[in-house]
């Protein structure tokens, strides 16, 4: 009988083991669906996933069309390829999207699936609420996903990771559009015999000489050295909105190893904020002085778009990512066939580098439900908008991109600098727009081989703009040019750049920073512009720390320990 009891238990103990693993694969993938894998499969019954969505109220492109949130050309496309029905757990404006995940994540009650921020993502693991993605990832994710997460060199995917486990799926974008280049009239530099600044002294030098000596020849001074931000521009990029600034100081401040908007470990793993270091006093200074020698825009600041003086030809130098060719320098050069706009990775720090800041390649996750019974078909989502974007297949007319269920930004962090070498082996005739075939996700590029000598024309290592021709088809000159012009520096330079610690806000930010950012903005503005003196610098950190400056610091060490 002792014999008979000690077998039941043993038996019992198996059975619970088989259950526990029975629990835990369907909190994950079915047994049947990993063995059957298949990241692009159709289901034979309809799975329904209930999601979390962004919906912007002011856009009428969905009711135009007949369509509704949750029966447009996206989901009708997911059902027939996925068979996989669409609902919604919340929808919220963009305004109101972040305090909806707040709610569902405080009470508990999370969707099917979301697109959540790091902080967001830190809290739901913490509290226990998603699913482990770890063999839905390595299973399902298509080869074009898991290339563009790969591309990002481990970074993506490390911040999805917690304790060995994938708990979400990163999104990625271009490290090139966090970059801030230096773009120069060379024809102004060759009229007036100057070089290509390398230093901060040099552009000094180079922005004095547009300024005071008719680089345009028109008899007049009307000319700007160097530009600065308009009233919808920033001083600087931030660990918020860290790519894509345009006219701003970025290069600058990169110059002096001064990184304001950051967050920065200070050598002893603390974390420190950009904006209240030395580095930014000593960069303010010396932007203070250009603008009183009237080296820099005198109307910076309250200018409706300093774009539209580069267009008119009265600006010589700005700070802005690789893409201006998209901005005013197409319409610069129309104006202008011989407005030779280059870009030049320039100022170089006090040890001659380069060194940017640089945007985080991945800020967006999808996590998934604890309990779901389909964790991967997230990740399938992911997949068809890839394969479908792909081919062009969805008219934004009729319901931009937002509207695509748990939409994801994904292009490869190193597309731009791919394509500038795919693109020069195509013109010195060493490769086709064939060879780029098995890379769909660099969704441009076969295109770009394919006309990219209808614009460039011989020699084509120079990049000059007499050296191309914009008449043979504008929008192919447009997208050539900024990938040759733009991109090369990213290609041909050694980029020292500096990552902020954190991209997203902590509790406390959520409360106090937009005061606290305010009261940056305006006291750089006003010591850059004169209205201040230097020294009010150091007021803005005592008042910055006071207002809660402290806090946030301590909770961007917390997080930064996890």
């Amino acid at each position: 009988m002792v014999l008979i009891f000690v077998i039941m238990l043993l038996l019992s103990g198996c059975s619970s083991g088989e259950s526990s693993s029975q629990k835990k694969k369907s909190e994950g993938t079915s047994p049947s669906s990993m063995e059957d894998a298949d990241p692009l499969g159709k289901y034979d019954e309809t799975v329904t996933i209930a999601i979390g969505q962004e919906i912007d109220p002011s856009d009428t492109s969905l009711s135009e069309a007949g369509d509704t949130p949750l029966d447009n050309q996206y989901t009708r496309n997911i059902k027939e390829n996925l068979n996989i029905e669409v609902d919604h757990a919340f929808t919220a404006s963009p305004s109101n999207y972040r305090q909806k995940v707040s709610l569902s994540i405080a009470g508990n009650d999370i969707p099917d699936a979301m697109i959540v921020n790091a902080v967001e993502l830190r809290q739901m693991v913490k509290a226990d609420q998603i699913a482990d993605l770890t063999d839905v990832y390595n299973n399902y994710a298509s080869p074009v996903i898991k290339r563009i997460v790969e591309s990002t060199d481990g970074i993506a995917m490390d911040a999805v990771t917690f304790d060995g486990k994938i708990m979400a799926i990163p999104n990625v974008q271009l490290s090139a559009d966090g970059v801030h280049l230096l773009w120069i009239r060379k024809d102004w530099l060759d009229k007036l015999e100057l070089e290509v600044p390398q230093t901060v002294e040099d552009l000094e030098k180079v922005a004095k000489a547009f300024a005071e000596e008719d680089p345009d020849g028109n008899g007049k001074a009307d000319t700007i050295g160097l530009a600065g931000p308009d009233v919808k521009t920033k001083l600087y990029a931030n660990f918020l909105e860290s790519t894509n600034n345009l006219y701003g100081f970025d290069g600058i401040f990169g110059a002096y190893n001064a990184y304001p908007g950051y967050w920065l470990d200070d050598g002893s793993g603390n974390q420190v904020y950009g904006s209240i270091l030395p580095e930014t006093k000593e960069a303010l200074g010396k932007l203070r002085d250009m603008y009183a020698d009237g080296l820099i825009d005198k109307e910076m600041g309250v200018r409706e778009d300093s774009g539209e003086s580069v267009i008119a030809g009265k600006t010589g130098m700005f700070f802005a990512p690789w893409w201006m060719p998209y901005g005013p320098i197409t319409d610069a050069v129309t104006e202008d066939p011989e407005a030779n706009w280059q870009a030049y990775a320039v100022p170089l720090d006090k040890d001659g580098k380069f060194s940017p800041h640089l945007s985080s390649p991945t800020n967006s996750f999808v996590v998934v439900r604890k309990d779901y019974e389909h964790p991967e078909a997230a990740m399938k989502l992911l997949n068809n908008l890839m394969a479908e974007d792909a081919k062009g297949t969805f008219d934004a007319s009729k319901g931009g991109p937002g509207y695509y269920p748990l939409r994801l930004v994904y292009a490869p962090s190193d597309e731009t600098e791919y394509s500038v070498l795919a693109l020069r082996e195509v013109l010195e005739g060493n490769k086709t727009a064939e060879d780029f075939k098995d890379k769909p996700e660099y969704k441009l590029l076969v295109k770009d081989a394919e006309t990219i000598k209808d614009v460039k024309t011989e020699p084509y290592d120079k990049y000059d703009i007499q050296y191309w021709d914009m008449n043979a088809n504008k929008g192919q000159w447009t997208r050539a040019y900024a990938l040759l012009v733009g991109g090369s520096p990213l290609t041909d330079n050694e980029i020292n750049g500096v990552y902020s610690s954190i991209y997203n806000q902590t509790k406390t930010m959520e409360d106090r920073w937009v005061n606290l950012k305010k009261l940056e903005d305006e006291t750089f503005l006003k010591i850059v512009m004169g209205q201040e003196p230097l020294d009010s610098f150091d007021k803005f950190v005592e008042e910055w720390k006071k207002q809660g400056g402290d806090k946030i610091t301590d909770e961007v060490n917390e997080m930064a320990k996890q």
